[in-house]
């Protein structure tokens, strides 16, 4: 089955890798060591350390799982080709704009489907939500429409790196 590629920054790339060496090194290994000792304590149809072992089991594999398929259809910043330079914005790229409804400044970080982090300072938006769909391609000075339930404008103030 052919997969989406998923674009990656190379910091979402290095957070990824951190998390699933911590996952396989580290609590693969505890979880593992948490069912063994709850298996000792007799009678596993009403043990529920057992039970509890066996969920964060479960969800630990499914992440590695996960972390697994986005690395291995990830593509790089580097090699999208985007905000290379050419004065058009692109992933990794951080866009000052002002909505024209309300007056508001903001200021946000274009990153891949991976790696979006609204509580980050600037915060960090995927290139595949609804702004970074308006703003990844854009310059520097242009008005654009923002495509929600209920569309808006948005003027882009500064662009950098």
């Amino acid at each position: 089955m052919a997969y989406k590629k998923i674009i990656l920054t190379q910091q979402a790339r290095e957070q990824l890798e951190r998390e699933y060496r911590d996952l396989l090194d580290v609590q693969r290994p505890d979880v593992i060591e948490n069912i063994v000792l709850a298996k000792s304590q007799g009678d596993l149809s009403e043990n529920a350390d057992y039970d509890a072992a066996r969920d964060r089991q479960a969800k630990i594999e499914a992440r590695i799982t996960e972390i697994e398929e986005i690395l291995n259809n990830a593509v790089s910043v580097e090699e999208s080709g985007m905000g290379s330079g050419s004065g058009k914005i692109g992933i990794g790229d951080v866009v000052d704009f002002l909505t024209l409804s309300n007056g508001e400044k903001s200021t946000v970080r274009i990153v891949g489907q991976v790696g979006a982090d609204p509580f980050a300072e600037p915060p960090s938006i995927s290139n595949e939500s609804p702004i970074g769909l308006a703003l990844i391609g854009a310059e520097a000075g242009q008005t654009v429409f923002v495509e929600t339930a209920e569309r808006y404008q948005i003027q882009i103030l500064s662009v950098y790196r």
